[in-house]
């Protein structure tokens, strides 16, 4: 007798997670790990190739079942992992949980996701990005910019002055010369300087600073800061 897969909603979250896994392994493509592979997205973990589309919409039929997000992240597949953060629970999520899942971050895909889609969300989202910023691990110092760059857009609520502090961070980070941190500090600095006139003519001071560093990094940073702020984009 053939066993059946356990249905999504029936069963512990452990069981609903492997069978949602199951699922999502059923799709594997290795064309599509290739093409994700071109664009940087290298996990150190299983990777299936499945786009984004697919994993949002499993993450709309399970949203706010913070337990099946949890042992989904448990999962070490790089989709997996990505559909925990469609499903997670904002509210429900701890800032003790977020730096756990953050030691799984290996990718810019997967981090930028959760700040993008989940992290955001949460009330600690401030204090977590100011922690981040000034780690060196790679990936949770990019997690630490990708959330300013987020929100500098929806934090609607936050002083600019708060935004002024982060911009010395982008300072501090423009001699950083690994690419994704690079591109994570740029994105802050061109976000913040969008966010208020005010804002913009203290991003276009800091991007002036950061282009007189002795760092390729940091003048590629200020000149496509520099372009775009400048440009009133």
């Amino acid at each position: 007798m053939t066993r059946r897969a356990t249905p999504p909603d029936v069963g512990s979250p452990a069981d609903r997670a492997a069978g949602i896994v199951a699922e999502l392994r059923r799709q594997h493509s290795p064309r599509d790990v290739e093409g994700q592979r071109r664009f940087g997205i290298t996990p150190e973990t299983e990777h299936l190739g499945l786009p984004m589309a697919t994993l949002r919409a499993m993450g709309k039929r399970h949203r706010c079942d913070h337990a099946l997000a949890q042992a989904l992240w448990a999962f070490p597949v790089h989709e997996a992992r990505m559909a925990a953060i469609f499903v997670a629970d904002p509210k429900v999520l701890t800032a003790a949980e977020a730096r756990t899942w953050a030691r799984d971050f290996d990718n810019w895909a997967l981090v930028d996701g959760c700040c993008l889609h989940l992290l955001r969300k949460t009330s600690f989202a401030w204090t977590l990005g100011k922690s981040w910023r000034r780690q060196r691990a790679l990936f949770v110092r990019r997690a630490g910019f990708v959330l300013a760059a987020t929100l500098a857009v929806h934090d609607k609520a936050r002083a600019d002055a708060d935004f002024v502090e982060v911009l010395r961070d982008c300072e501090r980070a423009a001699t950083d010369e690994r690419n994704f941190v690079a591109k994570a500090v740029n994105w802050a600095l061109r976000q913040i300087g969008k966010r208020s006139a005010g804002l913009r003519v203290d991003a276009i001071a800091t991007a002036e600073r950061i282009l007189a560093l002795e760092s390729r990094s940091a003048r590629w940073i200020a000149r496509d800061a520099l372009r775009e702020l400048r440009a009133g984009g």
